[in-house]
């Protein structure tokens, strides 16, 4: 059917208001999924195509949503944009992406950039810009945070609990029977970093664990650090008998370092990650590891910034993070 379908003619055929088709289509629609599904069946069959750049004109709006993140080519920050898209998919607006790298001054002219091209809204993806920075954002169009704590901003921030994760992380190796277990941790400015590392002291005071400084060496989140670090371990005169990465790309960079050395995981070390990523159910041996659920913070984050844009108060559903066992962790050997 020709583009000139009206909304009000979708709403008659899936027997809805039109209000209602309109919020589906903006994504704020709170309506059951039998609702959802009858109108959006309706939407292809009537071929309706909404003219989004009308639309925007029409509301002041460039229906773009600037998102900034840290590392496009990163397998982390890939899966939390394709959550933002999936968020953001039929709402009429487009994500435009920018990468900050950790560093201020590139976040900072990312921002302006965004802001100049007259973003409707903003997603930022954790960083280092600070948070009067991002206060001073959310003054001008409707942020969301993912991966920072703002004051005065809570309910558009969404973190996972890092510290509980590394917690159950160490935990798991305690419970193996290890007892000297080293931590790669990430780059010690970042909060993340920070929380995993207390994370993992408080499972070894718990456990009556003493902590060993010369077990924890730091990384930069990237594979080469986590190899790098592991080498410096098993080529110091410290013993381990687990290791506790700070993420997954770390962890792997692990895993080649230990196989290089001639030691097996997880017979020999076993091995630890945070993250879950993807390839991290085929490394070998598949990687034990702290599920945090980064696809679907992308996309509440994008669901959330649509609630704001049609004037609706922020929500952000609370995600926690899961500990997912497989073949890299094992029972430590006698002797």
């Amino acid at each position: 059917m020709e583009s000139s379908v009206t909304l009000a003619q979708v709403a008659r055929a899936a027997g809805v208001s039109a209000s209602t088709v309109s919020r589906i289509l903006n994504g704020t629609a709170n309506v059951s999924v039998e609702k959802r599904e009858a109108v959006e069946r309706t939407l292809a069959q009537l071929n309706y195509q909404p003219n989004v750049l009308a639309r925007g004109l029409a509301g002041g709006r460039t229906m773009n949503v600037g998102v900034l993140t840290q590392d496009i080519s990163s397998p982390f920050y890939g899966e939390a944009l394709r959550g933002v898209e999936q968020g953001l998919a039929g709402s009429g607006y487009v994500p435009v992406f920018m990468s900050g790298h950790w560093h201020e001054k590139e976040e900072t002219e990312a921002i302006d950039l965004l802001l100049a091209r007259r973003v409707d809204a903003m997603l930022i993806l954790g960083g280092v810009t600070p948070d009067a920075g991002l206060r001073e954002v959310a003054g001008r169009v409707p942020l969301v945070a993912i991966g920072r704590s703002l004051p005065d901003l809570g309910r558009q921030c969404l973190r996972v609990d890092n510290r509980h994760g590394a917690f159950l992380a160490t935990r798991h190796l305690i419970e193996l029977g290890h007892r000297s277990i080293a931590h790669i941790a990430g780059i010690p400015s970042h909060r993340d970093a920070q929380d995993r590392l207390e994370g993992y002291r408080e499972a070894l005071a718990d456990a009556g664990i003493g902590f060993d400084p010369d077990l924890v060496l730091a990384g930069d989140f990237l594979e080469h650090s986590g190899f790098l670090a592991t080498t410096r371990l098993v080529e110091g005169r410290g013993f381990f008998t687990a290791i506790f990465a700070a993420n997954d790309q770390m962890a792997y960079g692990a895993r080649l370092a230990l196989h290089r050395k001639g030691l097996r995981v997880p017979e020999d070390i076993s091995l630890v990650g945070f993250d879950d990523l993807a390839g991290s159910a085929y490394t070998c041996p598949p990687l034990t590891t702290v599920r945090q659920p980064v696809h679907e913070m992308g996309r509440a984050a994008a669901r959330c910034v649509l609630r704001m844009l049609a004037g609706q108060p922020p929500a952000l559903p609370p995600l926690q993070v899961q500990l997912v066992l497989r073949e890299s962790t094992a029972r430590r050997r006698a002797g």
